[in-house]
This record gives C-alpha cells, sequence and structure tokens, in this order.
C-alpha cells in the first residue's frame, strides 16, 4: 500500500481536472498541463477530489501509485500558484542580462558571453545581474531549465565560483598548503 497514494487530492477553484484514456489533463489560471499515467494506475474524479486506485498489482504498483499522486497534485499546485528555482552567480565578473521573457546572456569568464534560450513554458527573471530566476508551470521543466544553467559553470570547491542554487553550500576545501 503505497501512503502518498492513498491521499485524496483538493481540485481548488478555477482549476478542471479531466482523466481519458490514461492522459490526465489540468487546465488553470497559468495554463494546461497535461501527463500520461501507467496503465497499473486508475483514477477517479468524483466532483472536487481526485482519488487514485491500483488496477493491477504488480511488485512495482505500489510506487508508480504514489508517483501518479505526487505527479498529478504538482500538476494542479503548477497551474494554480507555479514553480521557480533561484540561480546565484558568484564570482567576479559573473553577471546575467535578460535578452527577453526567454532569453538571457551570462558572463561566465569564458572568452564569449552564453545565451540561453528557455523552452516553451518557462520566463527568466533577473535581479540583481548575480540571481537568475526561471519560473513556469511545469515542475520537472523548471528543475530540468535550472540544471542545463547550472552544468554551464558548476561551483567549484577552492573558490566557490560558479553558477549554484540560491539556498546551495558549496562544501570548500583548502588550496595548496604553504611551504613549510
Amino acid at each position: 500500500m503505497s501512503r502518498i497514494g492513498k491521499k485524496i487530492i483538493k481540485i481548488p477553484s478555477g482549476v478542471s481536472v479531466s482523466a481519458e484514456s490514461g492522459v490526465v489533463s489540468v487546465k488553470g489560471p497559468r495554463g494546461e498541463l497535461k501527463q500520461e499515467l501507467r496503465p497499473e494506475i486508475g483514477i477517479a474524479i468524483n466532483g472536487d477530489e481526485i482519488s487514485f486506485t491500483e488496477k493491477i498489482a504488480t511488485k512495482n504498483s505500489p510506487a508508480l501509485w504514489g508517483l501518479s499522486r505526487a505527479l498529478v497534485s504538482n500538476m494542479i499546485s503548477g497551474v494554480v500558484d507555479g514553480f521557480q528555482k533561484r540561480l546565484q552567480l558568484v564570482g567576479v565578473g559573473f553577471r546575467v542580462k535578460k535578452d527577453s521573457d526567454k532569453q538571457a546572456t551570462l558572463t561566465l569568464g569564458f572568452s564569449h558571453p552564453v545565451t540561453y534560450t528557455t523552452p516553451e513554458g518557462i520566463t527568466l527573471d533577473v535581479e540583481n545581474q548575480d540571481i537568475l530566476i526561471i519560473k513556469g508551470s511545469d515542475k520537472q521543466k523548471v528543475g530540468l531549465v535550472a540544471s542545463k544553467i547550472r552544468m554551464l559553470r558548476k561551483p567549484e570547491p577552492y573558490k566557490g565560483k560558479g553558477i549554484k542554487y540560491e539556498n546551495e553550500v558549496v562544501r570548500r576545501k583548502a588550496g595548496k598548503a604553504g611551504k613549510v
């Protein structure tokens, strides 16, 4: 039995949820999201509540049951509130400039500036030239874009320079020992 899968999801006002042939569709003020469910999992929409059941019992079905419930719950909170990740650029001369809602130019200590264009459904904001805010209604896409931008220049352990998540702690290493 899945503890998470058994929980009922409340549908907030202004959000419509439909499930046809294994595909769940959620519409809200921030857009529409779709997710395909596995055949082992059943979904029942009763008024303003969504419940999930285990249609076919397999070895992995309890995990898929909880996963399906979590994905639909994230879709609902995404179309209502949205998700965001904040990246911080640390280093002398490291900065970001917003070209448009979909494009940003990053100066990361390379010989050239790096231009990053986001996929559909993701917007970028800049705060103080060193904070990049990634916003969107799809939690997976927001995390993927943040991860790809972070991989442009991961924080290094000696000086701490690079792109890091705002609340991330970079473990610092001692440099070379001085002459004895």
